[in-house]
């Protein structure tokens, strides 16, 4: 089953506005050229390695609003190679290939599974 994980949304699935988790909330950050295919946003308390920032999530399904707080057991892990990994919330059959198609080759996005994300994000805790 593994643990479950609070997150934050940051930017919500089809728009181009993107906001930050900052200081304990959610701040504006920048308009994006393009919407994003998934909401997205971070886990508060842990620290990625690869950017010293909270570890990136994406909630596939149905926009969820900035500032959201949603909570679960993450569906699986977006390896990159570049060690930014995201972990994924939600059911994969809702927009795992819109998240891979965000990107680029270089970057080797591949999934792995639930295992993969829980034992990586225990890895981050701060």
């Amino acid at each position: 089953m593994g643990t479950e994980w609070a997150g934050v949304v940051e930017w919500s699935a089809g728009t181009v506005e993107r906001w930050v988790w900052q200081g304990g909330r959610v701040v504006p950050y920048r308009t994006e050229p393009r919407p994003a295919p998934v909401n997205y946003g971070c886990v508060p308390g842990t620290l990625n390695p690869a950017d010293g920032a909270e570890v990136d999530a994406v909630w596939l399904g149905d926009p969820l609003p900035v500032g959201a707080r949603p909570v679960g057991r993450p569906v699986g892990l977006l390896h990159l190679r570049d060690g930014d990994h995201k972990v994924i919330f939600g059911h994969v059959d809702a927009g795992l290939d819109g998240l891979l198609a965000w990107f680029p080759p270089e970057r080797g996005a591949a999934v792995q599974n639930a295992g993969a994300a829980q034992a990586w994000l225990l890895t981050t805790v701060r």
